[in-house]
């Protein structure tokens, strides 16, 4: 097994650390400053106390797991590491930083997988000392619980690199799909702006609302596609009766390449979303515990299936 560090303390780096004690494994989180850490410590206990809530866990697994876990500031920490989940912020400068950073303590050959979603892996390869070891591992929020991770790798990244990480995720009990290159948004992200575009442009039309364009998907298109998969479905409704709709329905769908109206107003305006309370939502008006277990629920199948440590 991969001796595991994770670099980065914020929330993704707190999520990847539950997930991998989760599993038994021992984790190093490094961080930057002592609030940091203090936070990453705060939000992988509540994690814990999350599942307990929710009868995914017990507390004698949270205390199992919480002794497997390292968070500290010293990269010192780092030595005989030969993985690297990379959190920290999408800046080239930081990224380079600690690149460097691992090449100097980590085992020589470590692989280092970032979680970036926004930078090209051949940009991050250019940023590393050891660009055949680096590739991206892109995970969802809340990473803990939402399976998939997106590998991409670079045209430098060794097979090897590729391999250990599929061996690792696979032992987190993760989802993959790798992408060849990279391309601006990977695949979720795309097919996620694909829908907000067309969803916005329906109710600037005045066509429909916000409520009924998320029952829409979640009592449609949600449970459709994740019981048969999109493209399993195009198969199964077949070429022909697919490009009848097509032709119906392509010349209508909305191709702006610039943000919407309702977007730049509501950045005007501070009506951002849920953090300000306004968005395409009034948020007073929801019950926000009720919203935060609708949001995480579909994904406790997946936690009862990892291999939790005990207290012996």
């Amino acid at each position: 097994m991969e001796k595991i560090a994770v670099y980065g303390s914020g929330t993704i780096g707190s999520c990847e650390a539950t997930l991998i004690i989760g599993h038994g494994i021992p984790c190093t989180v490094i961080g930057h400053s002592e609030k940091g850490l203090e936070r990453c410590r705060k939000a992988v206990a509540q994690n814990w106390d999350d599942l307990i809530a929710n009868g995914l866990a017990a507390e004698e697994n949270k205390t199992a797991t919480l002794a497997l876990l390292t968070i500290t500031n010293d990269p010192v920490a780092l030595a005989g590491c030969t993985y690297v989940f990379e959190a920290v912020a999408e800046g080239a400068a930081e990224k380079q930083a600690v690149y460097e950073t691992i090449a100097k303590y980590a085992e020589p050959g470590a692989v280092v997988a970032s979680c970036s979603s926004s930078m090209d892996a051949e940009i991050l390869a250019g940023l590393s000392p050891e660009p055949e070891n680096l590739l991206i591992a892109h995970p969802f929020q809340p990473v803990h619980m939402l399976p998939l991770v997106e590998v991409v790798r670079h045209e430098k990244t060794a097979q090897s690199a590729i391999d250990r990480t599929l061996t690792l995720l696979e032992a987190l009990h993760r989802q993959v799909v790798v992408l060849n290159r990279s391309v601006p948004g990977l695949l979720v992200n795309r097919f996620a702006q694909a829908l907000f575009r067309e969803s916005i442009y329906l109710i600037e039309q005045g066509i429909t609302t916000a409520a009924d364009i998320d029952r829409a998907v979640k009592y449609a298109v949600g449970m459709r596609y994740a019981s048969i998969g999109l493209l399993e479905y195009y198969d199964a409704v077949g070429f022909q009766l697919e490009s009848t709709i097509a032709g119906n329905v392509y010349p209508d769908l909305c191709d702006t390449k610039e943000l919407q109206k309702t977007t730049i107003d509501g950045l005007a305006s501070g009506r951002i979303g849920q953090a300000a309370g306004q968005g395409l939502y009034d948020w007073s008006r929801k019950d926000q515990d009720d919203f935060r277990l609708r949001k995480q629920s579909p994904y406790f199948a997946g936690v009862r299936e990892w291999t939790m440590p005990t207290i012996h």
